[in-house]
């Protein structure tokens, strides 16, 4: 009984770990994040993470940065393709750039109680925060030396992202599944790798105005009744993110 018992565990063990190296690594919409007793409320609204725990410095969010709705940027066997053809951002065209959607592992570790930096670090390609959905935010440059982002908006997907050539999915602007289908324009959006929260673009149902050069205010939110600093993505540059973290930055991997 007791091989069979053995040899049963090793079956269900194989069996997992083919599951985990399938192709379709995305993120199930209402699956539920492993969040540790001592992680603030808040950080529970980050539904696309695998785990979410905290050490009392820093905040740990774990994440595949995968979509979870269906993207034109999934491979065509994935069940989450889905062709696309229409207008993007600003009303461009779209053109698919060459790239599909891959799972990461992304450990994003951020500051438990984000504070104003003194020397504000100028944000870097790649990811610089982490959405609700688990995708990573980007910054409003296309690539080095600045670039804009005129070329890219053609690219984005029907909900504004789209992968890089390693197929990184992510947002630079307004992530729109977030903001008309999984809540509203004002909603909290995900964090920055300051730990300072990001919101929509409209504030009591008007578009947000008097944001400073990082792209950010403070003022007390539905989240934070006691007030915070906080960031908001618009629809001008820099979208997301200004002249750099009001805050330090922690760091992401992956």
């Amino acid at each position: 009984m007791k091989l069979i018992k053995s040899t049963a565990v090793l079956f269900t063990l194989l069996s997992m770990a083919a599951c985990s190296s399938s192709e379709d690594t995305t993120t199930e919409e209402n699956e539920v994040p492993e969040v540790g007793t001592d992680v603030p409320a808040v950080y529970s609204k980050i539904y696309g993470a695998s785990s979410i725990t905290s050490d009392g410095t820093y905040i740990t969010i774990k994440t595949s940065g995968t979509p979870e709705y269906k993207s034109v940027y999934y491979p065509t066997t994935n069940a989450l393709y889905e062709d696309f053809s229409g207008t993007t951002y600003g009303g461009y065209t779209f053109r698919k750039n060459p790239n599909t959607i891959s799972s990461f592992e992304f450990t994003f570790k951020i500051p438990l109680n984000p504070v104003v930096a003194t020397n504000h670090r100028a944000t870097s390609l790649g990811a610089i925060g982490v959405s609700l959905n688990g995708v990573p935010f980007f910054n409003q440059y296309a690539g080095p030396n600045e670039q804009p982002l005129t070329d890219e908006f053609q690219s984005f997907d029907k909900y504004w992202g789209h992968p890089t050539a390693n197929g990184m999915f992510h947002y630079h602007i307004e992530p729109l599944y977030l903001t008309t289908v999984k809540a509203d324009k004002s909603a909290l959006l995900g964090f920055l790798l300051d730990g300072f929260p990001v919101y929509g673009p409209e504030e009591n149902g008007a578009d947000v105005t008097g944001l400073d050069m990082y792209h950010g205010h403070s003022h007390a939110t539905a989240d934070y009744p006691d007030g915070i600093y906080h960031y908001h993505v618009t629809n001008s540059a820099p979208y997301i993110n200004g002249n750099g973290f009001y805050g330090t930055p922690g760091t992401v991997s992956q």
